[in-house]
This record gives structure tokens, sequence and C-alpha cells, in this order.
């Protein structure tokens, strides 16, 4: 299992190993002491599934805050998506700026998304299967979201804003700007370094 920091160092991309032959292939797609060996120790307490129709469904850019803090692990088991994380911890080196990954179930890759990261992703194929870890449960009264479009982010979308497949919920999300403060930098906390606030400023 192949584990490397993108240009955010605490968003992990990691590939495992895939094994094939005439009848198939077999792979380890999660391994927790590969994990811990490279520093990441994290407990995962769900798995969820997603799939979408339409090529240029995009879902997010979502978080959860509070008790159930979620950091999350994508894979994309059927077609690609464009994956993404943005830093929303205010007081990171890297707050405001994000991580877009293809994730396919060619490449095999997963994306590692931490606590004080807003996620989102956007089908690059019709029939898109994406499954993920997450260590918080769902919890609708501690959700949050930032637009998926919003300015300062700059994120550069692979679809038309015309065409764009959207939630209701998702379309009128708040803009950064607009969101209080949920999750501050703070090295060594975790994960990876990342304060969670109970109530948000």
């Amino acid at each position: 299992m192949k584990i490397e920091a993108t240009k955010i160092e605490d968003v992990k991309l990691i590939t495992p190993q895939k094994f094939g032959d005439d009848r198939g292939f077999f792979s380890e797609t999660f391994k927790n002491n590969a994990l811990q060996a490279a520093g990441i120790d994290i407990e995962f307490r769900q798995d969820n599934h997603a799939y979408s129709a339409q090529q240029g469904v995009l879902r997010g850019l979502h978080f959860q805050f509070g008790k159930n803090v979620q950091a999350k692990l994508i894979r994309c088991t059927r077609g690609s998506i464009l994956d993404v994380a943005v830093d929303i911890r205010v007081g990171s080196p890297t707050f405001g700026q994000h991580v877009a990954v293809e994730l396919s179930a060619e490449n095999w890759q997963q994306l590692l998304v931490p606590h004080g990261f807003a996620h989102a992703y956007c089908t690059l194929t019709p029939d898109a299967e994406v499954q993920y870890k997450v260590d918080g449960y769902y919890d609708r009264d501690h959700e949050g979201a930032v637009r998926w479009n919003d300015p300062d982010v700059g994120i550069e979308w692979p679809v038309d804003v015309n065409t764009v497949v959207l939630s209701e919920k998702d379309e009128v999300a708040p803009f950064m700007k607009d969101n209080p403060v949920y999750f501050r930098y703070k090295q060594g906390h975790g994960p990876f370094n990342c304060l969670c606030l109970e109530t948000p400023e």
C-alpha cells in the first residue's frame, strides 16, 4: 500500500496494491496497520456507498463538526470522479486551498480527507459508484457546507455551470466567508492538525 502526501500535507493519496490474473484480481483496500505505520491512526466507524447515474453529478462541499466530526477515506469502485478536499481550518497555512484528484476504478486510488476539510466530488462518467469510510456517524444537527463554486476557493470543476447536477441544499450552501469558524488549525491535534469546535464561533 503506497501512502503519499498531497500538496496539502494532511491530505493523503493512498494506492493499494492490486494483484490480477486471468481469473480477476485481489486487493487489500483497507489495512489499518499500514496506515498506522505511516502515522495515520483513525478509527473508522461507518462505510457509505453512493451511486450516481449521470455524468456531472456534484455532491458537496460537505463536512461535519462537533462530536461526530468526520474524516473520510474515499475510493471510486465504478467509473471515475474528481474528488476534492478544501482546508477550512482557520489558522492553517493552507486555509482556503484545496486538493483535487481523479479517483477511478482504473487507477484504484483513495483520498484520505482528515478533520477540518470540506469534501466534494463530481462524477466524470455515468454510473459512478463511490465507497467511503468515515470515523463519525451521520449527524444532521452538526453538518455544514461550503458552496461548490465559491470563487474564493476557485475549484476548476469539469462541468458546465448550466449542466451540473446538484441537490437543492448544495445549490444554496453558504460561501466560506459567510460560514462561522468550525475548526482551528492546531499542530499535533488530530486527525491530524485540527481542533474541532463544539460550538462554532
